[in-house]
């Protein structure tokens, strides 16, 4: 793809906010801590002044590795190598797309950037008419979708839904964590589900199951892509390797093409990647990445808390839920002061159940066990 149209189609999504040559793609629903964070940024400058903008020119927001809003630098280069990859890897010339997930997320965009780039159409769609059952009109050819496991839970509630649904050559299911009630419904309704992993660092996918090997029974995140090179570190650290790498989260420019993520994972037999989890604290909750620290910060500015802990738990709905915990024994929170205190956060952020814990999991120099929390926290017959 050309440079010039890759830029008249990040103009035409309406997020996109042109400064100093860069052009930056922002969430319209962003609170003012995000909002303040992006001008700040938007006011910076490159951190390599011999750089022109010819490489990592389009900025494209993330929750990067530590959940806070982060802008990773592509350009048509890095984008064009994941459309080759993804074509290559599901055999599709033409890429049709049906768009619910918003243009300023990165499977939002490259959804509009493989339709674009191999002659395909895009039709994009208000996931809220998808939910009632409004459905778009599909031409022929080779149509995909891009869903959130959440999503697809919804729309598996409804028959008409999963008939809809099974004209799609590929369903993409990523964001977050897969819960096996959900691919199982899935599987028994025999739809085309392409269990797939990527980040906005790598221009999205970079390994995917293929339909035909989801249907037979495997519940991997499929094998690299051709554009992709996977590897684990001795503990590992899932590293990517390829042509789609970023250029760096701006304002700063790195030169390897080799990016080492949070995730957790292991390589089978046949090199299909397996996810266990992330390194890190971060909440993936509906798709989108929460700093627990951001979160309790803003608890305990509401005086409400002698001591708060923020996890995620495993959800149905959302993949994750925000949990927040707090030493039983005293009084009980006013929640209304705390909501007070939580309206500065994106509504995603807000925890969605309080919990009373009397025995904190500590090791011995004090530091709280998140992981050993969020299991004392999961509600009855999830352990």
């Amino acid at each position: 793809m050309e440079r010039a149209e890759l830029i008249e189609l990040v103009r035409a999504t309406g997020c996109a906010e042109e400064h100093g040559g860069f052009v930056f793609l922002c969430d319209p629903k962003w609170g003012a801590a995000e909002r303040a964070v992006v001008t700040a940024l938007q006011k910076s400058e490159i951190r390599n002044p011999k750089s022109e903008i010819a490489q990592g020119w389009l900025c494209v927001p993330t929750g990067g590795t530590s959940g806070g809003v982060r802008f990773a630098r592509h350009d048509e280069h890095t984008l064009t190598a994941a459309i080759k990859g993804f074509c290559a890897h599901f055999g599709i010339e033409r890429v049709n797309a049906v768009g619910v997930l918003p243009p300023h997320h990165v499977s939002g965009l490259m959804a509009r950037v493989r339709c674009a780039a191999t002659g395909g159409e895009h039709i994009a769609w208000d996931w809220k008419r998808l939910e009632a059952g409004v459905w778009p009109a599909r031409k022929d050819g080779d149509w995909v979708l891009s869903l959130v496991p959440t999503q697809l839970q919804r729309l598996l509630v409804s028959p008409v839904a999963v008939d809809w649904l099974r004209g799609f050559r590929v369903i993409f299911i990523g964001g977050g964590p897969v819960w096996p009630e959900l691919t199982e419904a899935a599987s028994r309704a025999e739809l085309p589900i392409s269990l797939s992993y990527g980040m906005t660092e790598t221009a999205a996918m970079v390994a995917a199951l293929r339909p035909a090997e989801f249907l037979a029974g495997a519940r991997s995140t499929g094998a690299a892509m051709p554009h992709a090179r996977i590897s684990l570190t001795p503990d590992g650290i899932v590293t990517i390797c390829g042509d789609s790498v970023f250029r760096g989260y701006f304002p700063d420019e790195r030169t390897s093409r080799v990016f080492e993520t949070e995730d957790l994972g292991q390589l089978d037999a046949q090199g299909h990647l397996h996810l266990l989890g992330r390194r890190d604290a971060v909440i993936i909750t509906g798709g989108k990445k929460v700093q627990p620290a951001e979160v309790e910060a803003a608890l305990r500015a509401s005086d409400e808390f002698a001591d708060v802990a923020v996890v995620g738990v495993p959800d149905a709905e959302w993949g994750e839920a925000v949990v927040a915990c707090y030493l039983a024994g005293g009084a009980e929170p006013d929640l209304t002061r705390v909501a007070a205190a939580l309206e500065s956060l994106a509504a995603f952020k807000r925890p969605k159940r309080y919990v009373a814990v009397a025995d904190w999991p500590r090791n011995a120099q004090g530091k709280l066990n998140r992981a050993a929390l969020a299991v004392a926290v999961r509600p009855s017959g999830e352990r």
